[in-house]
């Protein structure tokens, strides 16, 4: 693990000008990294960095090397450009080929694949591994809900690949069209690239009847390919930590946390060619546990939520993965669900919509849970609009 570190170092510090300038700044050089310990002296590389050197300021490798470029979705700024070498898509290939056999999938096997195709890379990264590993893939993408469902019927899938939130669109979906979701072909399902909760996992599980597994990836790092939850090991993902080097650190500080602790994942990619990233802190929070019985690689917990995402009203911190939970242990509420955050004069105001009937506990339970107060409004099934990507819950209209 050193030697490859020291290599993914060295790599970073030669080939871009900007990683050579942090680590010289803090008087550094590869050379300095002579045990794991060591490697927390390095400086992190932010989101904020992709923004301020891009597009093509953080390659290692001349731009003509490459042959696929992908982004995030660029949201709140600029997208993150992702550049990709011939070994790259070999090696991202080959690791989500790992997830799914991971998962349980096997050569042969028909995947229905609704990640999006395109800049996103959760469509193409799924395809290719598929194909890597044997499967037999049809290409939905998002959307076309009700052609989907068809290609569901028709053509007998065993692993449907896609977020969680679209999984229940699909439910609802296959329910519209008189068919009971549980009595489908699939099997596994693997989903990723939204947060979602153990309450959401549980109810996919008990709509889709299938095993509804996490996928761990991100476009700054690789895309999905980075850790996979195994229908073995639930609540917990297999890191392949002789790809990505695992870190976990405390928000705030940046300074490590213990053994166990929750805290924000650091990465570092061990194998990257074209666009190698040291310590990328990727906002998410988790704590690492120690490999299983019999295996050698680390596992991380299912993200409890991001460091960004967490809500501060009226002096009280909550995550809306929080929030989820609650609304899906009520019988009378669906999964399906909007929060917003307004502040009127001087007092901020969470206001909670969410699909369901009259009857509910939310209100209070939100109240007796966390000592906060919201509004909650119950509105029809089919009112909220469905994501066919990554869903977007939450708005918050102080920033």
């Amino acid at each position: 693990m050193l030697d490859a570190l020291r290599h993914a170092i060295a790599h970073a510090y030669s080939g871009t000008s900007y990683y050579r300038a942090r680590c010289d700044s803090a008087g550094l050089t590869p050379r300095d990294l002579r045990s794991l310990d060591d490697l927390r002296r390095f400086p992190f590389t932010l989101k904020s960095d992709f923004r301020d050197h891009y597009p093509f300021g953080m390659l290692a490798v001349p731009r003509e090397k490459l042959i696929r470029i992908h982004a995030s979705s660029g949201t709140t700024g600029k997208p993150t450009i992702v550049g990709y070498t011939r070994g790259d898509l070999d090696l991202w290939h080959g690791l989500v080929a790992r997830n799914l056999e991971a998962a349980g999938a096997r050569p042969g096997d028909l995947l229905h694949n609704a990640y999006g195709y395109g800049l996103f890379t959760g469509g193409l990264g799924f395809h290719g591994g598929a194909e890597r590993l044997g499967c037999t893939v049809v290409p939905a993408s998002g959307g076309q809900t009700e052609r989907q469902v068809q290609l569901i019927l028709d053509l007998k899938p065993r692993i449907l690949c896609c977020t969680p939130s679209y999984a229940l669109v699909l439910a609802e979906a296959l329910e519209r069209s008189g068919v009971d979701p549980r009595g489908t072909s699939l099997e596994i399902g693997m989903f990723g690239a939204e947060p979602w909760s153990d309450e959401m996992q549980r109810a996919i599980e008990q709509r889709l009847g299938i095993a509804a597994l996490d996928v761990y990836g991100l476009s700054e790092v690789l895309g999905p390919g980075v850790a996979q939850e195994r229908p073995s090991d639930r609540g917990a993902l297999t890191i392949w930590d002789d790809h990505f080097f695992p870190e976990v650190v405390d928000p705030a500080s940046g300074a490590p946390v213990g053994n166990g602790e929750i805290g924000e994942l650091v990465l570092t990619t061990l194998t990257k060619e074209a666009l190698p990233v040291i310590r990328y802190r990727t906002g998410d929070l988790t704590r690492l546990h120690p490999p299983r019985d019999g295996d050698t690689f680390r596992r991380m917990a299912r993200l409890l939520g991001r460091s960004d995402d967490m809500l501060i009203v009226r002096g009280v911190n909550i995550f809306p993965r929080q929030i989820e939970e609650l609304i899906l242990e009520d019988p009378a509420l669906t999964p399906h669900y909007r929060i917003d955050v307004r502040r009127e004069g001087t007092l901020d105001r969470l206001h909670i919509t969410v699909e369901g009937r009259e009857g509910h506990s939310l209100g209070h339970r939100m109240k007796s849970h966390y000592g906060l107060s919201a509004s909650v409004e119950i509105v029809e099934p089919g009112t909220l609009p469905r994501s066919e990507g990554k869903a977007k819950r939450v708005f918050d209209h102080r920033k």
